[in-house]
């Protein structure tokens, strides 16, 4: 696709940008070629504006190793191994790697992104499809995915992690802020978050412990302990190998979502002793853990 000088005009830019555009395109160019040469000359940001104004493509860019200091890429992005960069990497669409990801700043794929290492990132993550990483992920700012989540180590987000679908991490979940999932959230051993909200259900191999409010659409499980400091809400039932217990001042609810004649089936209490501040649910005393 050319990029012609009125058409980027016609979008708005910034004065520095457009002048920039004049002295090296006058005649136009071609939208990935614009988009490389921004990235060459340091101008990121108007790289990254270049892409929000035109949209992602169907290229494919494949290479065996991407070591650089940033990447911004219309299409979908492939690289047989490592992923290195000192600044982000960005693509329009899918972004997969056959080996791990270090990226200083953000990276985002505007599709799917698969790897078969580690992702670390100095910066936020974005996905606007699934995440897919064969080990652990750690960010050091916010993770947004658009799909589904899953990583078969750790996962550790110094920001916010929100993610539409449903996540599955093979070991402890610890997120610095609040953790967002749009339907179920299932880890390997703890799960640790500012607060926590999940439209389905949750489950913990280990503890769950939220500083803030802790919620779940339908169950909530966990091997170890369930705590909270703030209130404690189940659309359904909740089950703790270990304790249950509200912030203080707040409560325990369970069968929230369900007639209090199915509460006997639908939203059963089990854990090592009473909750205190048991508010809601039908408590079954620990011989009911399985």
């Amino acid at each position: 696709m050319d990029l012609t000088k009125n058409f980027v005009k016609a979008k708005r830019p910034c004065t520095e940008g457009f002048r920039w555009f004049l002295r090296h395109y006058q005649d136009g160019g071609n939208y990935q070629e614009l988009l490389d040469a921004l990235v060459a000359d340091g101008r990121i940001n108007d790289a990254c504006w270049l892409l929000d104004q035109f949209g992602p493509t169907d290229a494919v860019r494949t290479l065996d190793t991407l070591f650089a200091e940033a990447m911004v890429f219309a299409g979908t992005l492939e690289v047989r191994g490592n992923i290195e960069t000192g600044g982000l990497v960005r693509a329009g669409r899918d972004i997969r790697a056959g080996g791990g990801i270090h990226v200083g700043d953000e990276l985002s794929a505007g599709g799917d992104l698969r790897c078969q290492g580690g992702v670390w990132t100095g910066g936020k993550l974005v996905t606007g499809g699934d995440l897919r990483v064969a080990w652990g992920i750690e960010t050091h700012a916010d993770i947004l995915c658009g799909g589904d989540l899953r990583a078969g180590w750790a996962l550790h987000c110094s920001g916010e992690l929100t993610v539409v679908g449903n996540a599955v991490v093979g070991q402890d979940v610890h997120i610095d802020a609040d953790l967002h999932c749009g339907k179920s959230l299932h880890a390997g051993g703890d799960i640790r978050a500012h607060a926590l909200r999940a439209g389905h259900g949750v489950l913990a191999d280990g503890s769950i412990a939220c500083a803030d409010h802790l919620e779940a659409g339908w169950g909530l499980r966990a091997g170890g302990d369930i705590f909270a400091g703030g209130a404690i809400r189940a659309g359904e039932g909740l089950e703790a190998g270990g304790q249950i217990r509200a912030g203080a001042g707040y409560g325990v609810f369970a069968g929230l979502d369900v007639q209090r004649e199915a509460w006997e089936v639908s939203a059963r209490v089990s854990a090592r002793e009473h909750p205190a501040g048991l508010i809601s649910g039908w408590w079954t005393g620990p011989a009911a853990l399985r």
